[in-house]
């Protein structure tokens, strides 16, 4: 029989659902922690699920506001989420390759938070 402790559970799911780390600056405070979608509250994975909808449905969407709104919801800091925002600047393929990255990083995360 395999015995565990609840720190050794802990542990393991922190190691898994981890939050991915986007340093933005020479400083080593200048770090915006996204989390994984597992580890938000219900109401914040319910809007992370309408955003994707959201850029999956509309042709005439906003695709910088919406990933940004998008950061603002899923990281542990606002004010780091604002500082990471204006570093990237509206830079559309530099916010897509982070959420490609991110949602690497939480496969199943996002699996979880989808509808279907």
């Amino acid at each position: 029989m395999s015995k565990f402790t609840l720190d050794d559970i802990r542990a393991a799911a922190e190691a898994k659902y981890a939050d991915t780390e986007v340093r933005y600056g020479d400083d080593p405070f200048d770090v915006c922690k996204l989390v994984n979608p597992l580890r938000l509250p219900k109401d914040k994975r319910a809007q992370l699920t309408g955003m994707q909808a959201e850029l999956d449905a509309d042709s005439e969407k906003d695709e910088v506001a919406i990933l940004e709104r998008t950061i603002r919801l899923v990281a542990a800091s606002e004010g780091h989420a604002e500082q990471l925002i204006a570093k990237i600047n509206g830079d559309l393929t530099v916010l897509s390759q982070l959420f490609s990255t991110y949602a690497e990083g939480v496969q199943a995360g996002e699996a979880s938070a989808s509808p279907n």
